[in-house]
């Protein structure tokens, strides 16, 4: 009788079974996984102007295809290329960064982010650490970057005095330029490049030539140095230039106002 109940019961558990499987059961979801060797790399020292490379390996450790959506960079001295957009099970994948120390100094950190359909990270950071040596150099400074004239009258020469100052190691060198302005140093025009030892400062006197251009106007200065992280500056000129009839109805009109306030 106790047999006959067991054998009873091992056919209602096979019967189960078989429903279960025949009603499509839950199954765990496929996913995508990507795993790194390493998620940072540290260059080290090195001497600013190189150029630094690095690949970053991973494999997809689901069993779905590992699909990239996209590769991110946090710095424009920082550049990403990806060995292919998608990655089988089982496969690997490589993410080669590329650093340009050139105009950087000291240690820094940077980032590629790397974007897929990995179920657990979406969104995996990658970190390159360096530290950038610079040798001793010359470094450019100014007193002023944004210059405001005011009014000027058509005709005139309006003029503006900057100073540059040589705030590193070594003689600076600097270069000037713009079509409209003619450069002077103690009075005299000057000739370039201008050389300035460490430490020191030249007051410069921008003159434009004759304005013939009227309303409100805007230049830049284009400045040129030997500083090797930031060879290459512009200062910024504004005015208003008027005809004289404009300046003559402009006192016509405000003349009763300025009489006011004496």
């Amino acid at each position: 009788m106790r047999k006959r109940h067991m054998l009873r019961l091992g056919a209602v558990l096979v019967s189960a079974a078989a429903v279960l499987f025949a009603s499509g059961a839950p199954v765990a979801a496929k996913k995508a996984r990507a795993v790194f060797r390493e998620t940072a790399h540290d260059f080290g020292k090195v001497k600013q102007g190189e150029v630094l490379v690095h690949e970053f390996v991973f494999k997809n450790e689901g069993d779905e295809p590992l699909v990239v959506e996209r590769v991110e960079t946090t710095c424009g001295c920082t550049a990403a290329l990806l060995s292919e957009q998608k990655i089988e099970p089982g496969k690997e994948g490589r993410v080669k960064a590329t650093f340009d120390t050139r105009g950087y100094s000291g240690r820094m950190t940077r980032y590629v982010i790397l974007v897929s359909n990995d179920a657990e990270k979406k969104r995996r950071e990658l970190a390159l650490t360096v530290d950038i040596q610079v040798p001793p150099s010359a470094k450019i400074d100014l007193d002023v970057y944004n210059i405001e004239l005011g009014l000027s009258l058509e005709g005139e020469s309006p003029s503006v005095k900057i100073k540059v100052k040589s705030v590193g190691e070594r003689e600076l060198q600097v270069d000037m330029s713009h079509e409209e302005i003619r450069f002077f140093a103690g009075g005299k025009p000057l000739s370039f490049p201008l050389r300035i030892p460490a430490g020191d400062s030249r007051e410069v006197e921008l003159r434009f030539t004759p304005q013939t251009r009227t309303g409100s106007l805007r230049d830049y200065v284009l400045i040129k140095s030997n500083d090797p992280v930031r060879s290459t500056w512009s200062v910024y000129i504004s005015r208003y230039v008027v005809t004289r009839k404009e300046l003559k109805d402009l006192f016509e009109r405000y003349g009763s106002v300025l009489g006011d306030r004496k």
